[in-house]
């Protein structure tokens, strides 16, 4: 097995101090100290930090996208919407530098609702917009925009995780958990045809 090229190395790097540390801790002098190459030869590859920042975002999206695309098929479609934000949770929880990074905070090209996500620019919320259109189509979900509808999903999946984390409720994270699933049922409940 081949190791991985120089760029991919630069990525991984950028992702582990991103992870451990937030977007502050992510330097080209510290990516280059973790993999042993110069800031300027970690340059070559990335004309600057907020492009590797971006490149880390982006594979953040592909990352969640991914195990949602892995359950798009098959099954009851109002589970497999219920699962998509499982995952976003699951994803906050246990990445949350890297949660905040790719969803939380403010970037120059992050995508804008509704132009970006109707261009199908979003490999997150097409999963979801897909998903809910198939529900709609099912006959399980009331007629409606299904860009509307995704955006309201992750509107609430996403003010609870932010929420949750800034300390605002005092469940712990299972009792977190059982209080995001019972309200995104709430949610869904007002959805169902």
């Amino acid at each position: 097995m081949n190791p991985p090229a120089t760029a991919e190395r630069i990525v991984q790097a950028a992702r582990a101090l991103l992870a451990r540390g937030g977007a502050q801790a992510v330097s080209m002098r510290r990516i280059g100290e973790a993999i042993g190459l110069t800031p300027m030869a970690v340059y070559r590859h990335f004309p600057n930090r907020e492009a590797l920042l971006q490149r880390v975002a982006d594979d953040s999206f592909d990352e969640i996208a991914r195990h949602w695309t892995a359950r798009k098929h098959g099954g009851d479609v109002i589970a497999r919407l219920r699962a998509t934000q499982r995952i976003y949770l699951d994803y906050a929880l246990a990445w949350p530098h890297l949660f905040d990074h790719a969803f939380s905070l403010r970037r120059e090209r992050a995508r804008r609702y509704p132009e970006d996500f109707r261009a199908r620019r979003s490999p997150t919320l097409n999963v979801v917009a897909d998903v809910v259109l198939e529900a709609q189509q099912a006959g399980r979900l009331k007629p409606g925009d299904a860009w509307d509808i995704a955006m309201t999903l992750w509107a609430h999946t996403h003010g609870l995780i932010a929420l949750y984390r800034a300390g605002r409720f005092s469940y712990d994270e299972r009792q977190f958990r059982e209080f995001y699933e019972a309200s995104l049922g709430r949610l869904l409940d007002g959805l169902l045809a």
